[in-house]
């Protein structure tokens, strides 16, 4: 009996579409664009850059569970490290303008040029 994609494929995932994950993780990427585009501070357009990476994180995670395929979640877990490691060094940098001007307002970094 050769193996089909819904015989492979858990119960839980056919219950929701697919078209729902994908309506879910654009809405998610949408407001993280829309949190860096328009806000102005750091830890907000931080926070809207990993909203950004999860919606991604989502939709290899569905794409893999209909597929029966674990490489999509593979590329999560290398993503969830890549973005561990930013939120490590992107809080350093925060916390150090923090320190030096006592705001965290992205307009105030053009006086880091040179």
């Amino acid at each position: 009996m050769p193996l089909t994609n819904a015989s492979v494929v858990p119960a839980v995932i056919q219950q929701v579409p697919l078209q729902y994950y994908i309506f879910f993780a654009t809405a998610l990427f949408c407001i993280g664009v829309t949190g860096v585009l328009v806000r102005r501070n750091a830890i907000i357009i931080f926070m809207c850059i990993e909203l950004m990476l999860n919606a991604v994180n989502i939709l290899l995670t569905a794409f893999a569970a209909y597929r029966a395929d674990p490489n999509g979640q593979i590329f999560v877990f290398f993503i969830m490290a890549v973005a561990a490691a930013e939120v490590s060094v992107g809080l350093g940098i925060i916390v150090m303008i923090y320190r030096n001007f006592q705001n965290t307002d992205v307009q105030l970094l053009s006086r880091l040029k040179w």
